[in-house]
């Protein structure tokens, strides 16, 4: 069902995670619950993973998992501030202790000069750490393309967050 690297990364979550007694929370807008579905296509993965976020709308983000409106008026959804806001939502929203949350622009249309297609920012949370955060400009490689390139890096920095002990 997924490329080999995106599996590989969710396994390498799954086992490491379940070793280190984690538990993973996930708040997703442009990639709606890919993130989740695959860290769960792993066997164990609910050993792991406690909850998953679909936050497309600005209202479910502030709903949900806290998002404040000021964040949203001043800086829009597709921002740092965001998807660091969403992060610790997800966090303080459910039993976990690592979340990560991704808020972007998949395309096919949506993009402006300011904030084009392709653009993502993705953020990673865990109790008593830093909050990580990287801006991804994948460019205008079709939604799909997007989507998939944002769960890579989501995976990624789950597994960078988790080796902070």
């Amino acid at each position: 069902m997924w490329p080999k690297d995106i599996e590989e990364a969710a396994q390498t979550i799954v086992t490491d995670f379940a070793a280190r007694g984690l538990l993973i929370a996930t708040a997703e807008s442009c990639t709606a619950g890919l993130i989740a579905g695959a860290i769960t296509e792993i066997s164990g993965s609910s050993n792991v993973f406690d909850r998953g976020f679909v936050t497309y709308s600005n209202e479910a983000k502030r709903e949900m998992i806290g998002v404040a409106n000021a964040t949203l008026k001043a800086h829009g959804a597709v921002s740092r501030p965001t998807a660091i806001e969403m992060a610790e939502g997800a966090i303080g929203n459910s039993g976990a202790n690592i979340s990560v949350a991704v808020t972007g622009i998949a395309g096919p249309g949506g993009g402006s000069e300011e904030k084009p297609v392709g653009l993502v920012h993705l953020a990673a949370a865990r109790r008593g750490h830093a909050t990580l955060h990287r801006e991804m400009r994948y460019g205008d490689i079709g939604r799909s393309g997007v989507r998939l390139a944002t769960v890579r890096t989501a995976l990624e920095m789950l597994i960078e967050l988790s080796g902070d002990d």
